[in-house]
């Protein structure tokens, strides 16, 4: 008795949930908020087709099974479960740091946000992405990472391994905000590609772009590396909307956008 109390009452949560809910869609994607006429909307994407108006919202991975609001509007993030990723670092310095590299690490981490944090309104991505590098995927987006059997934050973002030196292109036109030689992502770098929506670089072995070059799509921008905290040479890809990370692998899929609208 008490069990079918329980079931009945966890069932009226969940439509509750779908009730209040206007939207839904998976962590790591972005959902098309059809806009009305005269509808205001701030720092978001835009996408308008045959003179209807759309927002890109980006559903953040720590949001599973809540609601988030926008405007008057609420969308629910369902739960996925995206697997595990293991994996061993030999050169345990660079897993348990020393006062010294924690410093550099969260200096690091700060210039990125800073970075990330703006953007261009000059030029706007219609969101038809090409992946950047041959090779064979080695992590995907959304899984629990343990490093040396100890967990860690989730990969948000998509690992393709290749041999050294191959070629890296730009998956859109953007704008090259961001170079460094930083402590976890090695060689990296930040692509603006207008309106909220980033994309950055990590582990190269070489770079051959600069800061505030622009970069049409499949132009080169670097080379696979190992720099940085790595197993083996490979390009860590993390694409941003609205300052949250998104599967890289849902925008580069054929015809992307209209998928969504």
């Amino acid at each position: 008795m008490i069990k079918n109390k329980t079931s009945k009452l966890f069932g009226l949560v969940l439509i509750s949930i779908n009730i209040l809910s206007d939207l839904s869609g998976d962590p790591g994607e972005i959902i098309a908020v059809k806009l009305n006429q005269n509808e205001v909307v701030n720092s978001h994407l835009i996408i308008e087709k045959e003179g209807v108006r759309y927002a890109m919202i980006a559903l953040p991975f720590d949001k599973q099974g809540k609601s988030i609001k926008f405007n008057n509007r609420n969308i629910l993030i369902n739960e996925k479960n995206f697997g595990e990723s293991r994996i061993t670092i030999e050169n345990t310095s660079m897993v348990n740091l020393s006062s010294e590299d924690s410093l550099r690490a969260f200096k690091e981490s700060q210039l990125i946000k800073k970075a990330l944090g703006k953007y261009s309104t000059e030029f706007k991505s219609n969101l038809s992405f090409i992946i950047p590098v041959e090779g064979v995927i080695s992590s995907r987006y959304g899984k629990k990472r343990y490093i040396n059997e100890s967990p860690r934050s989730p990969h948000l973002a998509l690992d393709i391994a290749a041999t050294t030196g191959t070629e890296i292109v730009a998956p859109e036109r953007g704008k090259v905000i961001l170079i460094g030689d930083f402590f976890y992502s090695g060689n990296y770098l930040i692509l603006d590609h207008g309106h909220g929506l980033l994309s950055s670089y990590s582990h190269l072995s070489k770079i051959n772009v600069s800061v505030n070059q622009f970069i049409e799509q499949g132009e080169k921008i670097g080379e696979i590396g190992s720099t940085g905290r790595v197993t083996g040479p490979h390009l860590h890809w993390s694409v941003y909307l609205d300052n949250t990370r998104i599967n890289p692998e849902s925008i580069i899929k054929k015809n992307f956008l209209e998928t969504i609208l």
